[in-house]
């Protein structure tokens, strides 16, 4: 006995239809692939989002811990400003081969940067930092208040 598929019945004409899908069966399979698609398109996109605030939000730890090292070793934290907002890239010099192997970049970099502020100025010296970012997808609560030139919303400070 052979198993297959078997003919589709004659209509009404007599004429034997040919095996196949409706049009209205092909119509709410791409309906449904076009769903699953955006659904996950979106999915990616936040993904990708909050991976890049995970990695700011590490960068900026990671020059904080090096400005603690600094500030260890020479009594201050370094100025590069004259006490105002600038990149951080302008950390290089004090604190790149000593305390890191570079300043880290933003992802998006060039369109974002890390911003630097040195604070609490006595002396000549500065006892205080503000580091800030941006994050694309929190809101947080901010230890210093960002650079507001670079739309930024997240800082961490010390003291």
């Amino acid at each position: 006995m052979v198993i297959g598929i078997l003919p589709r019945k004659a209509d009404r004409t007599g004429i034997r239809a040919a095996p196949g899908f409706t049009l209205i069966e092909l119509l709410v399979v791409i309906a449904i692939i076009t769903i699953i698609v955006s659904i996950s398109l979106v999915s990616y996109s936040s993904i990708t989002k909050r991976s890049r605030d995970a990695k700011r939000k590490a960068d900026i730890q990671q020059m904080r811990a090096a400005l603690e090292m600094y500030r260890t070793d020479n009594g201050s934290y370094p100025n590069t400003g004259s006490g105002s907002w600038t990149n951080a890239d302008s950390l290089a010099t004090p604190l790149v081969s000593a305390y890191l192997p570079e300043i880290p970049a933003d992802p998006q970099s060039p369109t974002q940067v890390y911003r630097y502020e040195a604070t609490s100025a006595s002396g000549g010296k500065y006892y205080g930092y503000c580091l800030s970012a941006f994050l694309e997808t929190e809101s947080p609560t901010n230890s210093c208040t960002p650079d507001p030139a670079y739309s930024q919303n997240y800082g961490v400070k010390n003291p």
